[in-house]
């Protein structure tokens, strides 16, 4: 069993060793283009194939971690990053990059998938959802701020993924094998519970995921032709509202379930609709650096609340890994939509889109907070098989 107040510290590494890829999109993105002979589009379309992998590891091992073993599993995802992110680093061919980042990214869902599902198993998966997006929101920070000065290129962003699953792997040795046989043909054939929660949690994160990185995938754009500002102040106020992510998830850790679940996600997704019609509005920095400062702060602590939503629907942790796959879905065609949107009809109109589109689903949303908040948490058993993790966790 775990002890009530500890922190998973392995799931919170292997949590934050999934997560980097699709912090780091921007830069990866970025940086195809300007290390191959790719266009902007070319990169983009790579960007979003990594997190279709990631996306598809999700699906099919949602109901398949216990009956692995999350241990076995987690090695075979960190490896997979290991190499693939590891191989397109090194690589100067496009296809070469291309296979990588698509073995990469198919890694990373994997660690992403069992990390969810531990997770959901803990007495506060809210608590643990919280410090893994605080360890990844800080090393992407570290690794925004510091690949910049290393050169140019594209392996630099992705060699720091492939590092970071090689530091994580040996912590996996904290975590449980496959479940007895006896646990076994219990948890591996239980059904899905609540089914229209779950489902219509997973549809709105993809469409609420579609909105946040459409305006993530084009607000360079507004800040430099819309907002006219320089492109050394574009990058400034993006290190600002990254730091500012990171006291969000600090204060979700802090407010924990004090709130409830409904408040944080509808009134907090209400507000980020504020924000991205602020930000795609923006003619001058004052109202570029508030709309995305804010929208980067209120972003982290929405997500840990979903995340956390979606782990008490299933203590096995199913829904959290469904949940979190339709979420990179929409993470993938987030960029593609913005710049549709932005270029037929300009950078305010997309806003307004996506902030309409943000409060329709705001609501069912917050239906599904409700319905959960007046069920307890489910208390999982952890399989007896696991000494090295209990031990550990409990330390």
């Amino acid at each position: 069993m775990f002890a009530p107040r500890t922190t998973p510290w392995p799931l919170v590494a292997l949590f934050t060793a999934g997560y980097l890829a699709p912090y780091l999109l921007p830069t990866v993105v970025g940086r195809l283009d300007s290390g191959l002979p790719l266009s902007s589009t070319q990169a983009g379309a790579v960007g979003s194939a990594l997190l279709l992998s990631s996306a598809s590891a999700g699906f099919a091992l949602a109901s398949r971690v216990e009956r692995i073993g999350a241990r076995r599993l987690a090695r075979l995802g960190l490896t997979l990053a290991l190499l693939g992110y590891g191989g397109a680093a090194l690589a100067h061919s496009v296809p070469a990059v291309v296979l990588g980042v698509l073995v990469g990214g198919f890694g990373s869902g994997t660690a992403t998938a069992v990390a969810a599902t531990r997770i959901a198993a803990q007495p506060d998966p809210h608590r643990a959802t919280t410090v893994g997006l605080l360890g990844v929101s800080a090393l992407a920070g570290a690794v925004y701020l510091t690949v910049p000065h290393l050169g140019p290129g594209h392996g630099l962003p992705l060699a720091a993924i492939a590092l970071t699953a090689l530091a994580v792997w040996p912590l996996t040795g904290r975590l449980p094998a496959a479940a007895a046989t006896s646990l076994h043909s219990g948890w591996g054939r239980s059904p899905l519970p609540h089914r229209r929660q779950g489902l219509t949690l997973a549809g709105c994160m993809l469409c609420w995921s579609l909105a946040q990185n459409s305006l993530w995938g084009v607000s360079g754009r507004i800040g430099l032709t819309q907002a006219h500002l320089t492109e050394a102040t574009v990058g400034a106020v993006f290190a600002i509202a990254l730091g500012a992510g990171l006291l969000g998830v600090t204060g979700a850790g802090a407010l924990g379930p004090r709130l409830g679940r409904a408040l944080p996600i509808g009134a907090g997704t209400a507000l980020i609709a504020a924000c991205i019609t602020l930000s795609a509005s923006a003619t001058d920095l004052p109202t570029f650096a508030t709309g995305e400062i804010a929208w980067n702060t209120l972003y982290p602590i929405v997500l840990s609340y979903v995340i956390g939503l979606a782990a008490s629907l299933d203590g096995r942790g199913r829904w959290a890994v469904l949940v979190g796959s339709a979420s990179s879905l929409g993470t993938a065609a987030g960029p593609l939509t913005g710049s549709v949107l932005s270029a037929q009809a300009g950078f305010p109109v997309m806003g307004a889109v996506l902030a309409a589109g943000l409060l329709v689903i705001a609501v069912p949303l917050t239906v599904v907070a409700l319905g959960a908040g007046r069920r307890p948490l489910p208390v999982v058993e952890i399989p007896v098989e696991a000494p090295a993790y209990d031990k550990a966790t409990a330390a």
